[in-house]
């Protein structure tokens, strides 16, 4: 982050938005590197707790679910409560949870730890995102927003490589005994240092909006986590069940929502999806994580099942384009604010599609440097879209919506991990020779080509991005 920006604290005193904005960056790496570094570590918990593969995915799916339930209600948190106070509860209950993981004797306990830390991750992107509004200059925000996008990509890229480090040597409880010194310096660096102005006001916490919330989406990712596992023929629960409960309530919580927020009390304001660069950006945005999602889940598979490399091989297969697409984030935030989003959006949907398309032709034969080359390839089209797309969305919001719009924009990335990774798996299973085996070449190719045609249809609708300067419609919504 380059240039000093200022502003006001709570008390009137200066603040440098670049230190707060740097220590919101860093906490969240490191509570998103938490969040996916348990997936190299499954064999080993399954031995030493002596539980089910299917139970110990809990370990993650447990935390995705947890996060799912509390990002929308961030919308309501971020306008009642200061910044400052939401950052040292966030970091309180993650440093809680970390040490709770790590002295866990057994699965429940390590369970319990991973849902503390998640409600401290829950909190912490919204936060982010909605500071960089708030103390960031409109000219600036894209290279500020590009830091983001380090967090989104480089923290999962590289946690199953750290993780097969650390357990090459070390046992699986130092993934969270190595984590929490890190946590607690940025717990206490917070309260010294994280004192940025914010309006705040008394809104009443509508008690039926959290049930719905946690029935919406805890059911849409539970339910839709679980497609992936019943086409594998591992789902003790009918998937369709807590889909269909997510469904029914999310048609329920938004009828409230739009009621509510007529009187400035809605637990999830839905009016910024009436501005359509906010829209048009968030259905891209879906579409682009489900993308990444996708990549993420099938790769390793892919690599694992059919080239037959090992885990630690394959964490270090995926790191290059997570690095790289950290490296991006900053240039093309950069480009934004000089440009816009359209002449980026554009021609990074259309890579990410061809890269997809590309991923199509891989066999049993393929070079491993060819799939770490097309994943390159496949970052760079997403690092074109991401950034300027979040950075824009947030971008046309008023003031009092800024909260509102992360907590949906986080909240449906969410959703969307969930139902990319419930698609891909199932498409995969359903064409694989034998789905209780693992992964064959028909059925990498057929999941691969379910994400390129995803990726196709987003390419039209970058066409709906605005140009720079012109009225947005819907802005006055």
């Amino acid at each position: 982050m380059t240039g000093q920006v200022t502003s006001r604290t709570d008390t009137g005193a200066p603040v440098n938005a670049n230190l707060a904005i740097g220590l919101l960056v860093g906490s969240a790496f490191v509570m998103i590197l938490n969040e996916t570094i348990m997936s190299v570590a499954l064999p080993a918990l399954i031995v030493d707790l002596q539980v089910t593969v299917g139970t110990a995915q809990w370990l993650t799916s447990g935390f995705l679910l947890t996060m799912a339930v509390v990002i929308p209600i961030t919308g309501f948190l971020l306008q009642r409560f200061r910044p400052r106070q939401i950052y040292i509860a966030s970091m309180t209950s993650f440093s809680l949870g970390t040490l709770i993981s790590a002295l866990a004797p057994g699965f429940a306990v390590l369970m319990t730890g991973r849902i503390v830390q998640a409600f401290g991750t829950a909190v912490m992107l919204p936060l982010l995102m909605t500071t960089v509004i708030r103390l960031v200059p409109q000219e600036r925000r894209g290279a500020m927003m590009g830091t983001i996008t380090v967090v989104i990509a480089v923290a999962p890229a590289i946690g199953p490589t750290i993780s097969g480090v650390i357990l090459t040597a070390l046992d699986w409880r130092w993934m969270f005994w190595i984590v929490l010194p890190i946590a607690l310096v940025a717990l206490a660096a917070g309260a010294r240092w994280l004192r940025v102005a914010a309006e705040t006001r008394r809104v009443p916490l509508d008690v039926a909006s959290v049930i719905l919330s946690a029935l919406a989406f805890g059911g849409l990712v539970f339910g839709l986590s679980g497609v992936g596992e019943a086409a594998r023929g591992e789902s003790l629960v009918n998937p369709w069940i807590p889909t269909g409960i997510g469904v029914v309530a999310i048609v329920v919580f938004v009828a409230r929502q739009r009621r509510l927020q007529r009187d400035g009390r809605a637990l999830l304001d839905l009016r910024p999806l009436a501005i359509r660069p906010f829209a048009v950006a968030i259905v891209l945005v879906v579409l682009s994580m489900m993308s990444l999602f996708g990549a993420l889940i099938l790769l390793p598979l892919y690599l694992q099942d059919v080239l037959r490399v090992s885990p630690f091989v394959t964490g270090l297969a995926v790191l290059p384009g997570g690095l790289v697409m950290g490296l991006l984030g900053p240039v093309v935030g950069r480009l934004y604010d000089r440009i816009g989003a359209r002449p980026l959006v554009i021609p990074g949907a259309v890579v990410l599609a061809l890269a997809l398309w590309a991923f199509t032709t891989l066999s049993a034969t393929s070079s491993i440097w060819m799939v770490v080359a097309m994943h390159v390839v496949l970052v760079v089209g997403l690092s074109l879209m991401l950034t300027p797309l979040m950075t824009d969305a947030l971008g046309q919001l008023p003031g009092e919506l800024d909260s509102h719009g992360s907590a949906i924009l986080a909240t449906l990335q969410q959703v969307a991990g969930a139902a990319g990774t419930a698609l891909f798996i199932t498409v995969m299973s359903l064409a694989s020779a034998d789905a209780t085996v693992g992964t064959d070449v028909p059925g990498a190719r057929a999941a691969f080509l379910c994400a390129a045609i995803i990726a196709t249809c987003a390419v039209p609708l970058t066409l709906l991005v605005v140009r720079r300067g012109a009225t947005p419609v819907g802005a006055d919504a």
